[in-house]
């Protein structure tokens, strides 16, 4: 994609500018959706009888839309499958990448990429869109799986509910590099820097009941 073709930042609104730091926010579209794809579990924030309530949850992206996993016995999916007005929700998403050690303790901190989102969200009902829906929640965890599993039957499909949010109020937040120690601090004969945070995963563990002649996925070994 050339520069000119390059797809348009997310519009900034008064609950996506940060009140501090604003230099580390972004509407870079691109950026928004590589973090994103990075992970699959968000923190689902709404309001339930007056009080907040955040969830962790499972979701998968789409283009520019999240589907939001849940049971249909939940009160958030009983909410937003209100057809209007939906339920107001806020989703984060956040990779810490460093533990960033400063020479005070006032100027220590963390290198991470943080996505928020605000927008309505509100249950998936067509049942193709529905299919899909999962699919993508199941690719976003482990890529190529929805092809190599069994996909849900018509109860299993009755008792999941997915949410649907589109991604149109957005931004992403990022810090990185070093300390920033005080001019005074900088002969104070403390260790500083950065220790980075990697995600990984171990090898594959079968199942005790798994028939041996079912060879690893090479999705799994590409893992």
């Amino acid at each position: 994609m050339t520069p000119s073709q390059a797809a348009p930042p997310y519009r900034a609104t008064d609950r996506t500018v940060p009140t501090r730091a604003r230099e580390r926010a972004s509407y870079d579209r691109e950026l928004v959706h590589s973090i994103l794809d990075e992970t699959s579990v968000c923190h689902l924030g709404f309001v339930r009888d007056g009080a907040p309530v955040v969830l962790p949850t499972l979701y998968g992206r789409v283009g520019d839309v999240l589907y939001v996993h849940g049971s249909t016995g939940s009160r958030p999916l009983r909410m937003a499958g209100q057809a209007d007005p939906g339920l107001e929700v806020c989703l984060t998403v956040t990779h810490v990448d460093g533990l960033v050690l400063a020479r005070s303790a006032f100027h220590h901190s963390i290198n991470y990429r943080s996505v928020v989102v605000h927008g309505t969200a509100r249950q998936v009902t067509d049942p193709e869109e529905k299919r899909s829906a999962l699919d993508a929640l199941v690719d976003h965890v482990v890529p190529g799986r929805s092809s190599d599993s069994r996909p849900a039957n018509a109860k299993e499909l009755a008792a999941t509910a997915v949410l649907r949010l589109d991604l149109d109020e957005v931004s992403a937040k990022v810090r990185s590099g070093g300390p920033g120690d005080d001019p005074e601090d900088l002969a104070l004969p403390y260790w500083t820097g950065v220790v980075p945070v990697v995600r990984g995963y171990g090898a594959p563990v079968a199942a005790d009941d798994l028939d041996p002649s079912v060879p690893l996925p090479a999705y799994l070994s590409a893992l």
